[in-house]
């Protein structure tokens, strides 16, 4: 039996102390010790983007990082990603309202990479936002529509920024 590894883990803002296994993915442990199950498996070769995350505000596939390697990190997962369970965040909206989704497998990986680049890059042109996607696969949609998603979430994201802060005057 292998011997166990504690680690300490902020998981959408909440902090987690666990023990697991040296061989552990990240991915497994999000879904089976938390039971944060909107991080999917797809290929657990690192190929489709469906289990994408951000570790310590960089997104990671989640299939090729080690639970362990975890340790100290603050993840953020697809569930941690919206202000509140009443509240979409920005992107999740835009991949609503544009249908950039279908069956929804890959939407979770798409949305998280999509906050990355994001981040990087508020306002990408078409052929930067299917670059920065490109480690990311859809079978259902053809991509166009996740592209238009994109494109509406940095506009929302740029004109929420761009919104005076109110003082409760």
């Amino acid at each position: 039996m292998a011997m166990k590894r504690a680690i300490t883990v902020t998981v959408n803002g909440k902090q987690y102390h666990s023990e697991v296994e040296p061989r552990t993915l990240l991915v497994h442990y999000l879904r089976d010790a938390l039971d944060l199950t909107g991080t999917h498996v797809g290929c657990n070769t690192s190929q489709c983007g469906a289990c994408i995350v951000h570790v310590n505000g960089e997104a990671v596939k989640s299939c090729t990082v080690l639970a362990v390697q975890a340790d100290e990190c603050e993840v953020t997962t697809i569930e941690g990603l919206a202000p509140s369970e009443d509240n979409l965040h920005p992107i999740q909206e835009a991949f609503w309202e544009k249908h950039g989704l279908q069956c929804g497998f890959c939407t979770p990986g798409m949305i998280m990479a999509t906050a990355q680049l994001l981040k990087r890059n508020p306002h990408p042109s078409e052929e930067e936002i299917r670059k920065g996607l490109e480690g990311n696969i859809c079978r259902c949609t053809g991509y166009q529509n996740i592209v238009r998603a994109v494109q509406a979430a940095a506009e929302a994201l740029d004109t929420r920024a761009s919104q005076p802060v109110s003082t409760g005057d």
